[in-house]
């Protein structure tokens, strides 16, 4: 297997170019682990009117210093402007629209008319790719959009194979796909439970996701007397969905005619970006140098289980009588996330002389822990912590402090910005 990032747009035999790997930038230092590890490009929110407002998200000095990072290595830079804007929303839009046009941003992400209507008068020269938000799932629609200047549609996560086949006959723009990550138990992610519960509205960005907590049943009668909800054989947990993963079906949606494959996660942290794209990448390039001799590595789908998350499913892709039964299986039996691997360091430099790594400390670890590292361009290997010292040089048996700079032996060269985690087994 390739270790070597490759991001050229060509096209295969079969004359179809090849897809954009789009990941979530929640902040500056995911930013740059998401390009470091193989995205082509980023998605990111602003302070204001992005449907991500637990994220990190950028302010614009730092979306500028973002952009530069990013287009100094070939990536874009794609910026959420993509709330359903009430009326108090639309008075410093389009300053904000403006600023972002002269940040040199490679593209808006919107859903709502009147901030479409907006962008195209105001900032004409910004393509519009139109968010998973505005319900997007079939070819009359995609095409009624493509006539109002969107250059891109990101296709709602309800479709099946066989239906986004069907648009990509229909229609000539751009399609975009989801193919990891949380979903959603509403339609296309417009959900009004946040809203209910707690007036944080998921579509002005403010999600406190209801869906994931846990729900009893009570009899109009019966105050006080609850009945759980819980799936197993014979029930359901009522509203928490799996995660999506679409490894497997990467050649299927890249011979369907796909532009950009996306990944879900602004709110992630860098282990989970950095390692989420760095299995797509490989796999995505692996596929484009031989598609008639490619076979999905499987330490790619182990490597996605080193992440946390939910338990996965393909969700609505897969057709037929499958995709009835993996849509029946969207709701997880688990009631937490899965985590097989705790990310505990990043390297921030190798020094050669002393063959030692410098790990900025993120969780904590201790000697004798079998630690594991993984690059942007180097594969996975065992380290035994045999010794190790602070940033002031002292011998230490444990690192507990946050950010706190370690020094350890390690058996062979190590890249900045290499993941360290350890197994929780």
């Amino acid at each position: 297997m390739s270790y070597l990032i490759n991001k050229e747009k060509v096209s295969n035999s079969s004359g179809i170019g090849k897809p954009e790997l789009l990941a979530p930038a929640g902040d500056m230092e995911k930013l740059r682990m998401a390009i470091l590890y193989g995205a082509d490009a980023v998605y990111l929110g602003g302070k204001d009117f992005s449907l991500r407002a637990g994220a990190g998200n950028f302010g614009l000095k730092e979306m500028a210093e973002g952009i530069d990072f990013a287009h100094a290595r070939g990536a874009r830079v794609y910026v959420a402007v993509n709330i359903f804007a009430q009326n108090q929303d639309l008075e410093n839009l389009p300053d904000y629209l403006q600023q972002l046009r002269n940040l040199k941003v490679d593209g808006l992400i919107v859903s709502d008319p009147g901030v479409i209507s907006l962008a195209g008068k105001l900032v004409p020269e910004v393509p519009l790719h139109l968010s998973t938000q505005a319900n997007s799932i079939n070819w009359a629609s995609v095409q009624f959009w493509a006539d109002q200047g969107i250059k891109r549609v990101v296709l709602g996560r309800e479709l099946t194979l066989n239906e986004i086949r069907l648009i990509r006959e229909k229609v000539k723009i751009q399609l975009e796909v989801f193919i990891h990550g949380a979903m959603c138990l509403s339609y296309s992610g417009r959900c009004y439970l946040s809203r209910f519960f707690n007036d944080r509205d998921a579509n002005q960005g403010d999600c406190s996701q209801p869906c994931r907590w846990r729900y009893v049943l009570q009899e109009e009668k019966r105050p006080g007397q609850y009945l759980p909800v819980d799936q197993d054989e014979r029930g359901t947990y009522l509203l928490s969905s799996k995660d999506l993963c679409l490894l497997p079906y990467l050649p299927a949606l890249i011979k369907a005619g796909i532009n950009c494959f996306k990944i879900e996660g602004r709110m992630k942290s860098i282990h989970y970006v950095a390692t989420v794209v760095r299995a797509y990448r490989l796999a995505l390039d692996a596929y484009w140098a031989d598609p008639d001799k490619y076979v999905l590595d499987p330490d790619l789908l182990a490597e996605l289980d080193k992440v946390s998350h939910r338990e996965y499913t393909s969700a609505f892709y897969v057709d037929g009588e499958k995709a009835r039964q993996e849509a029946d299986k969207t709701i997880t039996l688990e009631k937490g996330y899965l985590r097989s691997y705790d990310f505990v360091g990043l390297v921030t430099s190798y020094i050669v002389s002393s063959k030692m790594a410098v790990v900025e400390q993120r969780d904590p670890f201790r000697v004798g822990d079998v630690l594991e590292i993984v690059g942007p361009k180097s594969p996975p290997f065992k380290q035994q912590v045999q010794e190790m010292w602070n940033g002031a040089g002292e011998v230490i048996e444990v690192a507990r402090h946050p950010q706190e700079q370690i020094t350890f032996l390690v058996d062979r060269p190590v890249e900045p910005w290499s993941l360290v985690r350890r197994s929780r087994n």
